[in-house]
């Protein structure tokens, strides 16, 4: 009984994973190439939290805490939301690589550790939350800020 009931958890997942990345799929038509920029603006289109129970749900990002717009700036390696929200919400980026293609941001704050893989080319977003007990999964978009006048 115990082996079906993780064989079905598997097949959960394999489902949840399959459809987020079908989902995905129109995000890389949509963001633009980063390539030399150290400023970004990315958005937050799909999100799915799963529980260390099994259970999953996907939601629109803001139903879920998420900000609507985060600032990326690679330079001061900061992520922050935007004035506009009115959160002032911002935290370190800790690790932070440009490797074949890709930015890859992690960080640790508040028992939360998170990682963002941006594509340079498409501006395209996967990111992950985790704490203890629960995970996110978050797709997106990401573009070039204009220069500060």
């Amino acid at each position: 009984m115990e082996q079906t009931f993780k064989e079905a958890d598997m097949r959960n997942l394999v489902r949840a994973v399959l459809v987020l990345g079908i989902l995905a799929l129109p995000i890389c038509a949509s963001a633009d190439d980063l390539t030399g920029s150290n400023r970004i603006l990315c958005t937050a289109v799909q999100a799915t939290r799963c529980v260390e129970a099994g259970d999953c749900e996907i939601d629109l990002p803001w139903n879920m805490n998420i900000p609507q717009f985060i600032e990326v700036d690679l330079a001061a390696k900061k992520l922050s939301t935007t004035k506009a929200s009115g959160e002032n919400r911002s935290t370190p980026i800790a690790q932070l690589l440009r490797q074949d293609g890709m930015i890859v941001i992690q960080g640790f704050e508040k028992g939360r550790a998170f990682s963002f893989v941006i594509s340079q080319e498409t501006g395209a977003l996967s990111a992950a939350v985790a704490a203890e007990g629960k995970a996110v999964a978050v797709f997106g978009a990401c573009t070039p800020m204009p220069a500060s006048r």
